[in-house]
């Protein structure tokens, strides 16, 4: 493995080490009504918004009215975007001589639940497909919301390991409203600035087609991009404006944008660990979470690291300088800055890529999928990836309960049969769900009739990584 590359992997992690404890302290204060820097501008809109919605944000709910909550409102969200997405040919913004793909009942429908999920899978090209009205007012704005319903669940379920004594979790559409003013809205702003510094555009201008150095001509798809890029990493979202995503110039246009892009993957819900923290009242519970997560990290960004710089054997005496596999790679981001895409957005939900998965090497594609299989322990979504974590560490407890005989407990809290009945339902539903639909896939012509590059076990990976990622909520995908 190149130094340059272990350079850049140190130095990412040394910035999310050093942010995880001020972004933690953060976002206790933020979540728990404490003072911040903010609120003289956010606590009067945060009003106001309370105030046209009739809602009582100071009452508190118990978890079944927490979940009702937050289904209502994400079934809402999926409704107005299935809808929006058909009717978008009668609205402004839609080009007809350049999107080609129509918006069937169907892909309008997976686009939608998708989106609204935070796993943005995408059947589609964005540049053929989406104009820009819906990619704003529909993608990017489910990306947002879909981010913040995620980080509410997230810390009621933090509320709900702090608390003792009470069956309230604490009140959904406060929890929501506050990630959205206080902590999506002002980092999206600030990010979004940063992309058009870099070269990420943010117009609405049309189409532009151009002459090319060997006289043919070749359209330039653009638009509102900025507005959707920072917003799909940051709520740990994916997806793309593009249909080659993150290795799209227009997405993702330097190094520089390549590693910011991924600390916006990682830095919330890493800190996340801290804030859960403080709020049970032992930090040292949130920094054990924190090193389990990045040693987990660390180890499979070095394997995938290790095994796209050795390449393959059989072609490795015919490259020249050491280039390693570079299939499926842009040489802007060479294999240090592709495999750092790959590890982060396959362990944070997000499922944005800038590079082919399908083109890795057999280990190093390994890397991405079970990163996913894990299930978002490893920092993991925004808001997901801190229960994930923690469900683990409850099934660990429960074993070695059994194993010295006695009652396990978490944060004073004893782990009876009732958890451990929602623990292994929670453990087996994942593994049930992508082994169920994989093999019905793979045994009926619909399921296989995807594979027009990819045959034999490579074939097989692919289906497994496509309802991986979509039980993950990730989104990306192991294409030919």
């Amino acid at each position: 493995m190149s130094s340059l590359a272990l350079l850049q992997y140190g130095v990412f992690l040394l910035v999310v080490i050093l942010l995880v404890k001020p972004v933690g302290i953060y976002l206790k204060r933020v979540f728990a009504r404490e003072r911040t820097w903010l609120d003289p501008l956010l606590c009067p809109v945060e009003r106001a918004i309370y105030r046209v919605s009739k809602l009582d944000a100071t009452r508190e709910m118990n978890f079944r009215q927490y979940s009702v909550a937050f289904i209502v409102f994400t079934l809402i969200g999926t409704l107005a975007l299935y809808a929006l997405l058909r009717v978008q040919q009668f609205l402004p913004w839609f080009d007809a001589a350049h999107m080609t793909t129509p918006m069937t009942p169907d892909l309008a429908f997976n686009t939608a639940i998708s989106f609204t999920t935070t796993t943005t899978w995408q059947a589609y090209a964005g540049e053929t497909t989406m104009s820009y009205l819906t990619q704003i007012v529909g993608l990017a704005t489910q990306n947002f919301l879909a981010g913040a319903a995620g980080l509410a669940v997230g810390m009621a379920f933090i509320r709900g390991l702090a608390r003792e004594r009470t069956p309230f979790l604490g009140n959904f559409w406060f929890d929501l409203v506050r990630s959205l003013l206080w902590v999506l809205l002002p980092i999206s702003l600030l990010g979004s600035l940063l992309l058009i510094w870099q070269g990420v555009p943010m117009n609405f201008h049309p189409y532009t087609e151009v002459k090319t150095l060997e006289g043919g001509t070749q359209l330039i798809a653009q638009g509102p991009v900025a507005a959707l890029e920072w917003i799909k990493n940051l709520g740990t979202n994916g997806g793309g404006f593009f249909n080659v995503n993150g290795a799209h110039p227009f997405e993702n246009p330097t190094p520089l944008t390549n590693v910011i892009e991924m600390l916006a993957i990682v830095v919330l819900p890493a800190s996340l660990t801290y804030t859960f923290g403080l709020m049970v009242g032992n930090t040292r519970q949130g920094w054990v979470l924190f090193w389990a997560m990045t040693i987990l990290f660390v180890a499979g960004l070095l394997l995938c690291g290790w095994a796209e710089q050795r390449g393959n054997p059989a072609l490795t005496p015919y490259i020249t300088g050491g280039a390693g596999n570079m299939e499926g790679k842009e040489v802007r981001f060479g294999i240090g800055g592709s495999v750092l895409t790959a590890i982060t957005t396959s362990n944070g939900a997000t499922g944005s890529y800038n590079s082919m998965h399908d083109s890795y090497t057999p280990i190093g594609g390994t890397v991405p999928l079970v990163n996913m299989l894990l299930g978002e322990i490893i920092y993991g979504g925004l808001g997901t990836g801190i229960y994930s974590i923690i469900m683990v560490a409850l099934i660990g407890l429960f074993l070695t309960g059994l194993m010295i005989g006695r009652t396990p407990e978490y944060l004073g809290k004893k782990i009876e049969p009732p958890e451990m009945k929602l623990l292994a339902l929670y453990t087996l539903l994942g593994s049930i769900a992508v082994v169920t639909f994989t093999a019905l896939a793979v045994v009926t012509a619909p399921g296989q009739a995807g594979l027009t590059t990819n045959t034999g076990p490579h074939g097989l990976t692919e289906i497994l990584y496509a309802y991986a990622s979509s039980m993950t909520n990730n989104g990306q995908n192991f294409a030919g």
